[in-house]
């Protein structure tokens, strides 16, 4: 933990999580990258609290795709080099006013795809050019096999699963990894009021497994781990069946 750690959607439970984890193992230096960035002070405190040295802040707006290349390389060229970039932001939308509004289900793939696409695109080549670095992205099961129940944010999901396991595969060789996080349903401030899945897991738990898996150097992690060999099966349930799931 020798550069920056850069989280991008600084007001995320779980990118915060992961952050003061990464101080405490010995990080110092973080950009707190969210819109409202003067309304950060809890998250840095958690950061500063956990050994962090220098907290910045800086304003990011995920769905602005045409200021994320000018934001990266300011990050890059004021506080690198970067050794982590966390991609935490993200919406989880209305299923049923997307189903009736299609501007709504358009606003849900475009922050949840199109805007990771960007920022990680942006991302990627400037970690390659200092020739290390690591991105951290977080997908979900709700991609894995998209439910009817929440099927235009898991579509999204879908699609960020792939671009980033194609990026991933893309960066080989080059000095930078990326790591893919799939968590399952995640009982925090943006499920507040739902009624979680069956194993859920909190902010913490996936902050956990995460900063374990960037320790030991795995290019994926399910969360919690039973998920993997429960989606396996899952695939192969009928489609009957499938469409009647809950999300």
């Amino acid at each position: 933990m020798d550069g920056t750690v850069v989280v991008l959607g600084g007001r995320s439970e779980i990118g915060t999580a992961v952050a003061t984890r990464l101080a405490r193992l010995g990080a110092r230096s973080f950009v707190l990258a969210a819109r409202r960035s003067t309304d950060l002070d809890a998250e840095e405190a958690a950061l500063r609290d956990a050994g962090a040295e220098a907290v910045t802040r800086m304003e990011f707006d995920a769905d602005d795709l045409a200021s994320h290349g000018r934001l990266l390389g300011d990050i890059v060229a004021e506080h690198g080099p970067v050794s982590v970039v966390v991609t935490a932001f993200g919406v989880l939308g209305d299923q049923a006013r997307a189903e009736r509004d299609a501007a709504h289900a358009v606003s849900i793939v475009h922050t949840d795809y199109t805007a990771h696409v960007s920022v990680l695109t942006h991302a990627a080549n400037l970690l390659r050019a200092q020739g290390h670095g690591t991105l951290v992205v977080f997908s979900s099961v709700a991609g894995v096999r998209v439910r009817r129940a929440n099927y235009v944010y898991g579509s999204a999901k879908a699609g960020l699963d792939g671009f980033a396991s194609g990026l991933a595969d893309a960066l080989h060789g080059s000095g930078v990894r990326l790591l893919l996080v799939r968590p399952g349903f995640v009982v925090g401030r943006m499920t507040r009021g739902m009624k979680p899945a069956p194993f859920s897991s909190t902010p913490e738990q996936v902050a956990d497994a995460t900063v374990a898996a960037l320790r030991s150097g795995r290019h994926t992690v399910w969360v919690p781990a039973v998920l993997r060999p429960v989606f396996a099966l899952m695939r192969l349930l009928p489609r009957p069946i499938w469409r009647r799931l809950p999300r």
